[in-house]
C-alpha cells in the first residue's frame, strides 16, 4: 500500500509540528509493510524519517504561514498543493493537522486528523476576522465530509468531533500522543546558558504553549500578580513564540498585563525554546500550568509530567484521565479555582511529591509506538474500506 503523507506542518514549531513530527516518525518505523511518500513545501524541513520519499512543491508562501490564523493561501498555492496530493498513484493520504488540508480529487482514501474544536467552541479566540471564520469553517466541513475516517487525538476531542463537528461516530477514532523521550527526569537539573542567561531562578511556575487568546495567560499573569507578594522567591516563566507567532496571539497585551501588574522582574518572558532548554526548564520548575478554554490533548502537560513536573490544568481537557493524581484540574476562567490550585502546589511539598511520581508514571504509560501502531491499523482498516 502506498500513503500520502501532507507534511506541510512538519517545520511548524508549535503542537501541529510536534505532533506531525513525532507520529510520523514512529509510523515509518512500525509499519515495514506500506510505502510512505510525504508532500512538503518551504524551505528547512529538519530530520526526516529514513526510508520515505520526500515530494516538494513550490509555493509562494509555506503553508505553515499561509494557513495560520491571519494567513491567505492564494490559488496557485491550493492548486500545486492539491495537484500534488491527488496523485492517483496512491492509496491513502493523510492530513495530520486539518489546518492544513486541500481538496484532494483522486480516489485515495482520505485521513485526516482533528486535535480539538476551538475554532467552532471559541472563534473569536481562535481566529481574527468574520472571513478567516467563514474560511476556516469552510476548510473544515469539506475535509470532513472528503474524509473516509476523522482521527482524534483523544477520546474527548473526538466526542468534540462528534458533538460538535457533527461527524459519524462510525468514522471517527482516537490516536493518542505522548511525551518525546527527550522529555524525562535529569538528575541534578541546572539551567542551561539561555535560561542563566534570562534570570530562570527560584521557585518556577510554568507556561508553555504560546499565546493564544484561548491559553487564558493573561488570567494566569493576574493570579500569579494576586499571589506574588506571599511567595518571594517564585517567578512566573512563559514559553512561546512573541512576535514570530503565525496563530493568533496576544502576546502584547500580555506583556502589557505583566508590566502593569508591578511583576518587574517576576516574570520571565522566554520565546520558543529548543527542547533542550524546555526539558531543563521542566526539571526545574515547580509546576506547569495550562489554564486553557479547552485542550484536545494538552501535550505540553504530559511532557511537564514525564520530566516530574506537577502540573494545573484545565478540565475542559482529556488531561485528567490521562494524568490523573499528577495534576489539580480547574474550571476555565476561574480565578479563584485557579488561585487556590496554585497555592495548594507553592505551599505544600509533599502534594508536589505526590504529584510528581504520579506523573511519571502517567507520561510512561503513553508512547507514540503505541500511537502509531494504532495509526497502522486504521489505514490498513480505511484502505479495505
Amino acid at each position: 500500500m502506498r500513503i500520502l503523507v501532507d507534511a506541510t506542518c512538519w517545520p511548524n514549531r508549535r503542537g501541529f509540528g510536534r505532533h506531525a513530527r513525532s507520529l510520523v516518525t514512529a509510523l515509518v518505523e512500525v509499519d515495514r509493510e506500506n510505502r510512505y511518500t510525504l508532500v512538503m513545501d518551504g524551505d528547512g524541513s529538519g530530520p526526516l524519517p529514513p526510508g520515505v520519499e520526500v515530494r516538494r512543491v513550490r509555493t509562494t508562501v509555506p503553508t505553515t504561514v499561509a494557513a495560520s490564523a491571519n494567513g491567505r493561501r492564494t490559488f496557485g498555492d491550493l492548486y500545486a498543493m492539491s495537484r500534488a496530493l491527488s496523485d492517483p498513484a496512491f492509496d491513502v493520504v493523510l492530513f495530520p493537522a486539518v489546518y492544513s488540508y486541500v481538496p484532494v480529487l483522486s480516489r485515495a482514501r482520505k485521513v485526516v486528523i482533528v486535535h480539538d474544536t476551538i475554532a467552532h467552541d471559541y472563534p473569536e479566540m481562535a481566529l481574527s476576522g468574520r472571513a478567516s471564520r467563514l474560511f476556516w469553517s469552510a476548510k473544515t466541513a469539506v475535509a470532513l465530509r472528503q474524509a473516509h475516517a476523522v482521527v482524534a487525538v483523544s477520546e474527548y476531542a473526538r466526542r468534540s468531533v462528534v458533538d460538535r463537528l457533527r461527524v459519524s461516530s462510525r468514522r471517527t477514532f482516537v490516536v493518542g500522543e505522548a511525551a518525546d523521550s527527550v522529555f524525562r527526569v535529569i538528575d541534578d537539573p541546572r539551567p542551561t546558558p539561555q535560561l542563566h542567561d534570562q534570570g530562570v531562578t527560584g521557585d518556577l511556575v510554568v507556561h508553555v504553549g504560546g499565546f493564544s487568546p484561548h491559553k487564558n495567560v493573561d488570567l494566569l499573569v493576574d493570579v500569579f500578580a494576586a499571589i506574588a507578594g506571599r511567595y518571594p522567591d517564585a517567578r512566573l516563566v512563559l514559553v512561546g513564540e512573541g512576535e514570530r507567532e503565525v496563530f493568533r496571539s496576544c502576546y502584547d497585551a500580555v506583556r502589557r498585563r505583566a508590566e502593569g501588574s508591578g511583576l518587574a522582574g517576576r516574570v520571565v518572558f522566554t520565546g520558543f525554546l529548543p527542547d533542550e532548554d524546555l526539558v531543563v526548564l521542566l526539571n526545574l520548575a515547580t509546576v506547569l500550568v495550562m489554564p486553557s478554554m479547552m485542550e484536545g490533548f494538552g501535550l505540553p502537560a504530559v511532557e511537564a509530567a514525564a520530566c516530574g513536573c506537577p502540573v494545573i490544568a484545565t478540565d475542559a481537557s482529556p488531561l485528567p484521565e490521562l494524568l490523573g493524581d499528577a495534576g489539580l484540574y480547574v474550571r476555565p476562567g476561574d480565578r479563584a479555582d485557579l488561585e487556590s490550585a496554585l497555592t495548594r502546589v507553592l505551599e505544600s511539598a509533599g502534594l508536589r511529591e505526590r504529584m510528581s511520581a504520579a506523573g511519571i508514571e502517567a507520561a510512561r504509560r503513553l508512547t507514540w509506538e503505541d500511537a502509531a501502531r494504532r495509526m497502522a491499523e486504521i489505514l490498513r482498516q480505511v484502505a479495505a474500506g
